[in-house]
């Protein structure tokens, strides 16, 4: 698609646009006509209709740059364009993990963000932990692959031309195991990889960590992260002081980080599962339990509820309704399953976006993110959860947008790159990427529901068998009884299925995800069994 621009839209942003979708779209030539409104979201004011020698004339009202250009995304694949789009919540984006030994380059980071403004999200959080330039701390990221300020400056001028805000999620308690092993930050932790509370080398060191964060980014929103410290205040903290109610040792610390954010101009948020697990005796998913939790939350704080375990909808009502007896500034965090080995898992991810996102639609949810998580390593690619990303948007926007449209973005069928999920074990899908090859399936949706284990009831599409699988010891045989209940076949025709992708899309961008799990699945068809094999050999 090309647009001849007659709007004050910047050109530099409509070539970049056309960077991406060139290739994925047809091939047409439009008259572009923008015009920024004050009303939420978008709205095409005519239809696409011929004007001399152009294909047509796009006539688009937006509020947001994101707006205009999921609006052009769509355009891409249709003629029909009637009504508009308005997305649900007020503030949507994706979080990509920045901290698990796979830091993203820059231009990767500026790749995505391309992406997502062309899927109408608002804002790109990254998730740093020590990966991030701290003056005065030389052994913060050494040797991490940290980014300097000038980095991260670069990566914020140039999302702003997308109108995307770039968003620091950091740490300020837990989760900071990195650092752990130098001397110098050893006499301030409490436990495990937990700072200690009271202590005022903590707080001095959390003053340069998010004074050169404010530096960094221009955003003035932040999350301060604070989830899954279990053991808070019963380290060195319990031997100074003794044992204290933890909700109280977490309020005191609580305290001392909002006001230095506040001493920078910094508005926090933080993850809500510790003060939900203190009132809830130690659990975060709770049913059938409701009760009014009193928690003194510092004024101007956000908590954010985080849950991608579930595909029940009511499960999500249920949970924000007990998070909002404990404060009226709520947000959700949902997620894009990529951190539980080399392949991704989006046909899970989209089933739980689904539920979740029309839970928060229902509560009146304003700021929603999707997390891309990278536990374990970060072996699945940033790109690799764009399906689940499509999903969700789509979600979000409820503007009947095509299928078409990933096929713009990625010069891939949606099915097609769902193909490199196959590697973890999921009959259903490979089954329908084999008719789709076969031209014998034209609509995704038809099959794009999660199947549930007929014991369980739970979506068995969830697990990360390309990756145990490969490293499962054949004379062990740890995984072997897994292995034995996946069909003989199964890898061999995964390969196939992918082979066929690489062939047919060498093109697209993405042609990567498709080769390393081609390669991956080919291996798998020879491993998966052979500790089965030999003890059989054997026999």
């Amino acid at each position: 698609m090309k647009l001849i621009n007659k709007s004050e839209i910047s050109g530099g942003l409509l070539q970049e646009i056309e960077s991406v979708i060139e290739r994925g779209s047809d091939h047409h030539i439009f008259e572009l006509i923008a015009t920024r409104v004050e009303e939420t979201g978008y709205r095409y004011c005519k239809e696409i209709r011929k004007t001399g020698s152009t294909d047509g004339m796009l006539r688009v009202q937006f509020r947001t740059v994101p707006d205009l250009c999921r609006a052009l995304l769509r355009a891409s694949c249709s003629t029909e364009l009637l009504g508009d789009g308005r997305r649900s919540f007020q503030e949507f984006g994706y979080m990509v993990d920045c901290s698990r030994n796979a830091v993203p380059q820059i231009d990767t980071l500026k790749q995505l963000v391309k992406f997502l403004a062309l899927m109408g999200y608002s804002y790109l959080g990254l998730y740093l932990e020590d990966t991030i330039e701290i003056e005065k701390e030389p052994y913060l990221g050494w040797m991490r692959g940290g980014y300097t300020k000038k980095e991260i400056k670069e990566l914020v001028f140039f999302a702003e031309i997308f109108g995307i805000e770039i968003r620091p999620y950091v740490q300020t308690l837990a989760h900071l195991n990195q650092i752990t092993r130098y001397e110098q930050y050893q006499e301030f932790i409490d436990t495990d990889d937990i700072l200690l509370v009271g202590d005022e080398r903590t707080y001095r060191f959390l003053d340069r960590y998010l004074q050169s964060v404010s530096e960094a980014f221009s955003s003035k929103k932040i999350n301060i992260g604070m989830d899954e410290a279990h053991m808070v205040g019963l380290g060195k903290y319990l031997d100074q002081h003794g044992f204290r109610n933890r909700i109280d040792i977490m309020l005191e610390h609580l305290e001392r980080v909002v006001k230095i954010c506040r001493k920078y101009g910094l508005l926090p948020q933080m993850w809500s599962d510790m003060f939900f697990r203190l009132a809830y005796g130690g659990k975060y998913y709770v049913e059938g339990e409701r009760k009014r939790v009193k928690v003194k939350i510092p004024k101007g704080l956000d908590l954010v509820y985080w849950d991608y375990y579930s595909t029940n909808e009511t499960h999500y009502e249920e949970m924000i309704e007990m998070h909002q007896s404990m404060t009226d500034r709520l947000c959700f965090a949902s997620g894009a399953w990529k951190w539980t080995g080399f392949a991704a898992q989006n046909r899970y991810s989209e089933e739980v976006g689904r539920a979740a996102l029309h839970a928060c639609q229902h509560q009146q949810i304003s700021d929603v993110v999707v997390t891309g998580w990278g536990d374990d390593g970060g072996e699945a690619s940033v790109f690799s959860v764009l399906p689940a990303l499509f999903a969700d948007a789509r979600v979000a926007y409820k503007d009947r947008i095509e299928e078409s449209a990933f096929y713009s973005l990625t010069a891939m069928p949606v099915h097609v790159f769902l193909s490199a999920d196959l590697s973890n074990f999921d009959d259903g899908l490979l089954d329908l990427c084999e008719k789709r090859r076969n031209k014998k399936q034209t609509a995704l949706k038809e099959e794009s529901q999660t199947r549930l284990d007929e014991k369980t009831q739970k979506p068995i599409c969830r697990n990360n068998t390309g990756k145990f699988l490969l490293y499962n010891d054949p004379f062990l045989g740890t995984f072997d009884s897994v292995a034995a209940e996946i069909p003989p076949e199964y890898y061999r025709k995964a390969a196939e299925v992918l082979q066929s992708a690489i062939q047919e899309y060498g093109d697209s961008t993405f042609l990567y995800l498709l080769q390393t799990q081609e390669a991956l699945c080919r291996l798998l068809h020879h491993k998966a069994k052979l500790g089965l094999e030999i003890r059989r050999a054997y026999a």
